[in-house]
């Protein structure tokens, strides 16, 4: 029982504190991104090495992809800011099953900048759901207010550089927007929602949705998640699932292993990625001087915090406006001094 204890104040520690944590917060493993920054002055790097195999029935080919993935990111100005690469280069061989012809395409499949904020936060209040030091199930009972989720919103661009086979006819730069929302439903499980419109006033934009859902196991260190990814265009549609494991080596480093698909057959996709995260932590927390600190910020003081003192300050020998006369020592002491005082007049001769 006390494993568990210790285990969910960890989970919260991790889940529901709004930016920087002790330990690293990946977007990995999956295709989603959260809703709260690395924290400032924290640079991360998510790289991942995937396959892929494809058929696409109206084409008649067979393509094997090879690729290499890379996120990085980095806290910027504030808290709440994070500044956000991502690419994904790869190497397609293509095989045309009917003329047996075969031929490759290697070139950026994403290439893509921007800025993430965050603009809402329930957690920024510690005292809205800190957890309960005596009850293990009040900790890990469903509560409705932990469906309110976390809201960044994302403005960035996609690059195409040169004649992208992948992209042809896409001018160099196109804007891209998202938001992304983030829910801690248990104190084991994370929902993360994206929904982006990419490549904005290009020929053939896009229109994107993912959901996510994380689930840690009793040792925090190893967590599973599912995730529907929906990709809407003219020039590409699909519907994508996934599934996958993530460990915590470090602090500051993360490994995982994905596997996914999906749901059409033009193409048919059938994948799998290893991932490492890293992150190089030069997080300072803000010193608040203590004239500028809000009331509360540091706790509250309970009701009855200072009855004791109260108490014993009444039962003092003394009180700041009321004068209870001379202690027991300064009556000894005065004592004492009438007594030698009149031994001394009973002891002399008058004359």
């Amino acid at each position: 029982m006390k494993n568990l204890f210790r285990i969910s104040i960890f989970l919260f520690s991790i889940l529901a504190t709004s930016q920087y944590t002790d330990v690293i917060n990946s977007n990995r493993p999956g295709e989603s991104v959260s809703a709260y920054a690395v924290g400032k002055n924290v640079i991360q790097a998510e790289l991942g090495i995937g396959f892929e195999q494809q058929e696409h029935t109206l084409l008649l080919t067979d393509s094997n992809i090879l690729s290499t993935d890379l996120a990085l990111r980095y806290g910027l100005l504030f808290e709440t800011l994070e500044i956000y690469y991502e690419g994904s280069f790869q190497k397609e061989n293509i095989n045309y099953t009917e003329v047996d012809y075969n031929t490759s395409i290697t070139d950026f499949s994403r290439n893509r900048i921007g800025l993430k904020y965050l603009v809402y936060d329930p957690y920024k209040n510690p005292e809205r759901n800190k957890p309960n030091l005596i009850s293990w199930k009040a900790n890990h009972k469903f509560q409705w207010r932990n469906l309110i989720p976390a809201v960044s919103v994302y403005a960035g661009a996609t690059f195409v550089i040169g004649d992208n086979p992948y992209y042809a006819g896409d001018g160099l730069v196109s804007p891209r927007v998202m938001i992304a929302t983030q829910s801690k439903i248990s104190p084991r499980v994370v929902f993360i929602s994206n929904i982006a419109y990419d490549r904005i006033g290009t020929e053939f934009p896009e229109l994107s949705y993912i959901l996510s859902l994380t689930h840690a196991f009793r040792n925090p260190k190893w967590s599973i998640f599912i995730e529907n990814q929906g990709i809407k265009s003219d020039r590409y549609s699909d519907g994508i699932y996934r599934t996958g494991i993530a460990h915590l080596f470090a602090k500051n480093m993360q490994a995982d292993v994905t596997f996914g698909g999906s749901f059409k057959d033009t193409p048919t996709r059938m994948f799998g990625k290893l991932g490492l995260s890293y992150r190089l932590d030069k997080h300072k927390d803000k010193l608040i001087p203590i004239d500028e600190q809000k009331g509360g910020k540091n706790g509250t003081i309970k009701k009855h915090a200072m009855k004791k003192k109260s108490k014993k300050k009444d039962s003092g020998n003394g009180a700041e406006d009321v004068d209870l006369g001379p202690t027991k020592k300064q009556m000894k002491q005065e004592k004492k001094k009438n007594k030698k005082k009149k031994n001394k007049e009973n002891g002399a001769i008058d004359f």
